[in-house]
């Protein structure tokens, strides 16, 4: 996806600036890019400094971000911490 080493390159500022990446929720985002008529999205929250995590990505035509999706990355996002204090 041309969208993450686009954020890569240029940051989380610019990104944001370009419409690239959004805060869905106080602590997951999306990143978007558009492939034709079909937007593809990726959610994703950070973790601790630069490091990030990817829930999950998919494809729609229209541009808004379906509230399954984001729920569906929440659940993953508390699955992931509850994964990591158990070790």
């Amino acid at each position: 996806m041309g969208a993450i080493k686009f954020t890569e390159d240029k940051g989380l500022l610019i990104a944001a600036q370009m419409l690239v990446i959004s805060k869905l929720t106080p602590d997951i985002y999306e990143l978007r890019s558009r492939l034709g008529k079909n937007w593809q999205r990726a959610l994703y929250f950070h973790v601790v400094g630069n490091d990030f995590v990817i829930t999950h990505g998919f494809s729609k035509k229209k541009n808004k971000t379906p509230l399954l999706e984001i729920r569906h990355a929440e659940e993953l996002r508390d699955e992931f911490y509850e994964t990591i204090s158990r070790k």
